[in-house]
């Protein structure tokens, strides 16, 4: 019996994962698991830069615009349906594909997640009323009071994640919950898969990834962003719109900023989500990591050479 391959795409946004993955479906007449988090909704097309009409038909692809933004959609969740995926795809073809730009959602795919306790409703809505009383310093100092090893952990390697108030009230439920760390829970699990990954990177010098972002921004405004943010405004506090490309819109929307400064800040925004994405990617072990201009046909080689060694 031939054992699954499960190639896996990864690397920052806008340096060209889809074109390859589709190349590589089609080489291999396999489907695409797609594991961009905010592509998942429907509502969201434009600002999330889901393939094209033309994109999705070069080959089938799975979690794409397939839930509702008003959907409580976890990692967790996801992690269950792609494995439950790949199980029914792995009976046809050996081979598959994974990609997208959310590290966590990759992660989830490739080594499963961590347990954590079930934390009980009362502790969830104080969190989350003091949090509303007293603001982000609140978590924050919570944080460091309970569990000062992942605070340090977050501000030196992911800081972004301390301005997010959904994922600093988790640390903070899981801390008040059980009376220990949030860290002591953090890679404790033993995950089985039944594939291999194969994984690969695309990358591009600094000021050619930012070039590419800024032209992505100006052809998704052109596409009708501006619109698709609109009519999506009054739900602005849900979880999957707080995202880039769609936050500095609502601020527009709201009169606290002008039109062109979201722009610039989205494009800016957008830069720093990349710089975040490479930094953990590059993290990856065991990644094959090419230049995004490399010939796919190249890739292709190398990937045949990997499977059948």
């Amino acid at each position: 019996m031939k054992k699954n391959i499960l190639i896996t795409i990864i690397g920052p946004t806008a340096i060209g994962k889809t074109s390859l993955s589709i190349a590589l479906a089609q080489h291999f007449g396999c489907d695409i698991i797609s594991c961009d988090s905010r592509q998942f909704f429907k509502e969201m097309k434009i600002g999330t830069a889901v393939p094209t009409e033309t994109e999705l038909a070069g080959a089938a692809h799975h979690f794409i615009q397939n839930k509702s933004i008003f959907e409580n959609y976890t990692v967790g969740d996801f992690e269950k349906e792609a494995i439950s995926k790949l199980d029914e795809l792995f009976f046809k073809n050996n081979i598959q594909i994974l990609v997208g730009g959310s590290g966590l959602y990759v992660d989830a795919v490739l080594k499963g997640l961590d347990s954590f306790p079930d934390i009980a409703p009362d502790i969830r809505n104080e969190v989350r009323t003091t949090f509303e009383e007293k603001g982000l310093l609140y978590l924050e100092n919570t944080l460091k009071e309970l569990d000062p090893e992942y605070y340090e952990s977050l501000s030196k390697n992911n800081p972004q994640t301390l301005l997010n108030p959904h994922r600093m009230m988790r640390f903070v439920e899981v801390c008040l919950a059980t009376g220990k760390p949030y860290s002591s829970f953090i890679n404790k699990k033993e995950n089985t898969r039944n594939f291999t990954p194969i994984i690969i990177g695309l990358e591009a010098n600094r000021e050619t990834m930012y070039s590419r972002i800024n032209q992505r921004v100006d052809s998704m405004l052109n596409e009708g962003q501006l619109q698709e943010a609109e009519s999506l405004f009054p739900n602005k506090d849900l979880n999957a719109l707080q995202t880039v490309g769609y936050r500095e819109l609502f601020d527009y929307f709201e009169g606290k900023i002008t039109l062109e400064f979201a722009i610039e800040e989205i494009k800016k925004n957008t830069r720093r989500f990349s710089k975040r994405q490479l930094t953990w990617f590059k993290r990856t072990e065991n990644a094959i990591w090419f230049d995004y201009l490399t010939d796919k046909n190249e890739i292709i080689d190398k990937l045949q050479m990997i499977i059948h060694n």
